[in-house]
């Protein structure tokens, strides 16, 4: 089942391929592995472990996944709840050649809106620490930081040995149109 939400101004009309403002943004989405997988394989610098890559999207599934679409889906989103106040970014993907147009940051307002309107009121996420040398990954903590995450903590081995993980967190609020 797809279900549009409205009522957040983010519906716009097609204007220009690869515009933040030319996509649409539908979710929770299922079925959503589909699409998933294919937006991950253009991004093999943040997904190239292939068993990690598969557990994303399966993981899409499983929890709430939202989608950019133009044509087709161009980016989605996963988010996971921990409490009803508490989510957290599980995987986001924008396809390759749709990187750096805004439409990561149109579809993560989204869902930090859709989120807000559910309660809650702290999102986090987990990505590679400034301590890794991964270009890829300067470039993700740079998205989180102009999305207005902060830093919270460092943790050395959570997803292994040399992979040092840093959580970022955002506190939510309903955007001043609903307040």
């Amino acid at each position: 089942m797809v279900r549009v939400l409205v009522g957040f101004g983010l519906l716009d009309n097609l204007i220009s391929p690869h515009s933040p403002h030319s996509v649409q943004i539908i979710g929770p989405s299922t079925p959503a592995s589909q699409h998933c997988e294919r937006i991950l394989r253009s991004l093999p610098g943040w997904f190239g472990i292939e068993e990690s890559l598969l557990e994303y999207v399966a993981d899409s599934e499983r929890f709430p996944t939202f989608f950019a679409i133009q044509s087709e889906p161009v980016a989605f989103l996963t988010v996971r709840e921990h409490f009803p106040q508490s989510w957290e970014v599980h995987c986001i993907g924008v396809h390759a050649t749709c990187r750096g147009t805004g439409i990561g940051r149109k579809l993560h307002s989204h869902v930090e809106n859709w989120l807000a309107y559910k309660g809650a009121r702290v999102l986090q996420v987990k990505t590679l620490a400034p301590a890794h040398p991964s270009p890829e990954y300067a470039e993700t903590r740079q998205f989180y930081a102009a999305m207005g995450f902060l830093p919270q903590e460092v943790f050395p081995t959570l997803w292994g040995p040399k992979l040092p993980v840093l959580q970022l967190v955002k506190s939510l609020a309903l955007p001043t149109s609903a307040a």
